[in-house]
């Protein structure tokens, strides 16, 4: 074979097999490999309305959580999700925009809660925490007996919204009297003049339906006027925004509809600073003073403050020799993020608090009595912002 044809056959079928004219073919160089940084681990997030306490230990309930923002996620939409109200997330984010945290924030979930200072029967509502506890009877075949030491007695909790400045909730001890389901509301002439006044009228009779403020479920206080019932804005949970009201989610008014009878003991309380003992610390939960509290907490805080301390707490300090850290007390007070801290830590314990909370995922946590989807009379955005500028300007004039 002719040099020139053996080259040509060569660069023909070396491009296939190589030829030993030209030598073995270079490899192309590798490409580095560059390991994918591991998607972050969040564990699954804790349920936040019921609990189970021993009635003559237990003051402290649930666990404070951190999650996550997606691109779409405003602090109220966290808040449904982890059934807390909009004072309590925003308060618990101080340097997060409600309306737009931005994706990949972490968000402080505060979920763990100081029981009020009030006997642990039926509703206990503390107005400064907008919050409502239910303490169902504890029955024994087929009769109602009293909790004791190592019972685990069962506490549901759930954020409410109250009355605004001008139509505060009433405080004191009421029960329930009665009950509806798709109930029809008659506002009192001086609600219907209020919505006049704003260029909002109303009719003097709505019936059920998503029109309706008062959702699908009521239940009737001793009080006249006075209701615990849904809603058809439900992002207003967790503000002053009713005519003194309690209203919750209508996935939490659901459950607590089926549970209360008539005769249950209604209790409000007004407790801004809560103690209460958890594995052998004390804790405190400081909440903002409600606008309209007539009480000297500037000048009086001590003594105020002394009222809200149990007889167990008292004694467990005395105790173990125990003396409040007013100091401590103080500084959790000016700046209320609605957290237990232990009082050993003082205010420097939010950021260890926080440190060890678990990071969950951004979801309605198993067993909630919402499914998380959208319910069709949810409110939007500016619904939300009105009712907080509401509040501000009722601030304003109070």
């Amino acid at each position: 074979m002719s040099r020139i044809p053996r080259l040509a056959w060569c660069l023909a079928a070396g491009v296939l097999a190589g030829c030993s004219l030209l030598g073995p073919r270079a490899k192309p160089p590798a490409e580095p490999v560059v390991a994918e940084a591991p998607a972050p681990k969040y564990a699954a997030p804790v349920a936040t309305h019921r609990f189970e306490i021993d009635p003559a230990h237990d003051d402290v309930v649930g666990v404070v959580q951190v999650t996550v923002t997606s691109k779409e996620d405003t602090l109220p939409d966290i808040a449904r999700r982890f059934d807390v109200g909009y004072e309590e997330i925003v308060r618990a984010n101080p340097k997060l925009d409600p309306w737009l945290p931005g994706e990949g924030k972490e968000v402080v979930v505060p979920t763990q809660f100081v029981l009020p200072n009030a006997p642990r029967e039926g509703i206990v509502i503390n107005v400064a925490a907008m919050r409502v506890f239910y303490f169902p009877p504890n029955v024994v075949n087929g009769k109602k007996v009293p909790w004791k030491a190592g019972d685990r007695q069962v506490v549901y909790t759930h954020p409410i919204g109250i009355g605004k400045v001008g139509w505060k909730t009433p405080e004191g001890a009421t029960k329930v009297v009665g009950k509806e389901k798709d109930p029809t509301w008659r506002p009192s002439a001086a609600v219907r003049k209020e919505h006049r006044e704003n260029d909002d009228p109303i009719p003097a009779v709505v019936g059920p339906g998503p029109d309706n403020p008062l959702g699908k479920f009521k239940l009737t206080l001793g009080w006249p006027s006075y209701l615990i019932h849904g809603t058809n804005k439900p992002y207003g949970v967790g503000l002053r925004s009713s005519h003194g009201c309690i209203r919750l989610y209508p996935e939490d008014i659901d459950r607590i509809y089926a549970m209360v009878t008539p005769g249950t003991p209604v209790r409000v309380v007004n407790q801004p600073f809560l103690f209460g003992w958890h594995e052998d610390q004390l804790y405190m939960q400081a909440y903002d003073v409600l606008e309209d509290d007539k009480r000297d907490w500037k000048n009086g805080q001590q003594k105020l403050i002394a009222k809200t301390l149990t007889p167990r707490i008292e004694k467990e300090m005395s105790d173990r020799g125990l003396q409040l850290d007013q100091a401590a007390i103080a500084a959790l007070a000016k700046d209320p993020r609605g957290v237990p801290v232990s009082l050993s830590s003082g205010v420097a314990g939010i950021d260890a608090v926080l440190s060890a909370a678990p990071r969950v995922e951004n979801r309605v946590p198993d067993g909630s009595n919402w499914d998380g989807a959208d319910d069709p009379a949810r409110s939007t955005q500016g619904d939300v912002q009105r009712m907080v500028q509401e509040r501000d300007s009722d601030t304003t004039r109070s």
